[in-house]
């Protein structure tokens, strides 16, 4: 069924998130974003580091409170008046930190960290939270002994094992998996991206999955979203974003990705050119002092996150162009 006939579970518009700074500028991290994450699915967030991915999934998970925009779930504005319902907002979001080890108490066991949610929600008491607690480590592959563990006893992996299970204790439906892989020892994240397969056909859960690493998006993602200086500059399907990306940055941005079969595009992008300050934004493409395509208008308007084909959102005043016509130019 195409998205557009499905009502979205997660429904982002306009999120805006400035930091002041000194002398009354402004620090633009997320800057007009706007997304739909639909039941059951997965919406991969990539971009290069420092361009708001991280403080997206801050929002939405409420640990920061938005400028500007909405955040609703199946309909329900979670932000009204800029006030938010703490315990409503974990029993529908939570999240998957990059760092298992700073994501966790360590003056608690494990059994404890697991035990906390249901005692600040009043779910549950005394052996039910035990029951409780024996199905999240069925479910996540934790051994029985590792509850009495502290987090400094345990390696990298089932810290993060402990950080999932600990983001299904309230049984909600959308998990923002910040980098849940890149602190992890290459032999331990395929086994954490197939417990997170596993987890979302089991308990129907829907994913915003950030991460720097287009070859594990690809893999676990229905839908791509790329980011560029707080903004999304295309989104669409997994696999079309690799078949026919249309925006340059995204071009460069795959063309970085380590390929065993190399045809005429597989060559490296190099871009040159500063990378603007997001401080105190001019008006125009904010790729436009990287971009092989730029032209005037570049530098004057902002281009607009526009349907160029179906199911395919392109922010780029050239998006018509076909991908091998944005090549020819390189």
């Amino acid at each position: 069924m195409s998205s557009q006939m499905k009502m979205p579970l997660v429904e982002v518009k306009n999120l805006k998130k400035y930091f002041p700074l000194a002398n009354k500028k402004i620090l633009h991290a997320v800057d007009g974003v706007s997304f739909n994450v639909y039941e059951h699915e997965t919406l991969g967030l990539v971009g290069e580091s420092g361009c708001g991915k991280s403080t997206v999934g801050n929002l939405l998970v409420g640990l920061l409170s938005p400028d500007g925009g909405e955040i609703s779930i199946q309909g329900d504005d979670l932000w009204e008046g800029n006030r938010l319902d703490r315990k409503k907002y974990c029993r529908v979001i939570q999240m998957i930190f990059q760092d298992p080890y700073t994501a966790l108490n360590p003056e608690k066991t494990v059994k404890e960290i697991l035990s906390e949610a249901y005692l600040v929600h009043g779910m549950k008491k005394g052996p039910e939270i035990d029951a409780k607690i024996a199905e999240l480590i069925e479910m996540t592959g934790i051994e029985e002994y590792v509850l009495s563990k502290y987090p400094h006893e345990l390696d990298g992996g089932k810290r993060q094992l402990v950080g999932i299970a600990r983001a299904l204790s309230l049984d909600a439906k959308f998990i923002i998996c910040d980098e849940p892989v890149s602190a992890l020892d290459v032999s331990i994240q395929a086994t954490i991206i197939n417990l997170l397969v596993d987890l979302q056909k089991k308990a129907g859960l829907a994913y915003l999955f950030i991460s720097h690493d287009l070859s594990v998006v690809r893999h676990i993602s229905n839908r791509i979203a790329v980011m560029y200086l707080g903004q999304i500059v295309e989104l669409t399907g997994s696999e079309t974003i690799f078949k026919n990306t249309l925006h340059p940055y995204s071009i460069a941005l795959l063309s970085a990705v380590p390929k065993l079969d190399f045809d005429n595009e597989s060559k490296r992008i190099v871009l040159e050119g500063d990378v603007p300050s997001p401080v105190d934004l001019k008006p125009g493409c904010r790729f436009a002092p990287r971009c092989w395509m730029a032209q005037d208008i570049c530098t004057c308007k902002d281009p607009e996150l526009l349907e160029v084909e179906p199911e395919h959102w392109v922010a780029c005043h050239f998006a018509s162009q076909s991908r091998q016509e944005m090549l020819r130019h390189v």
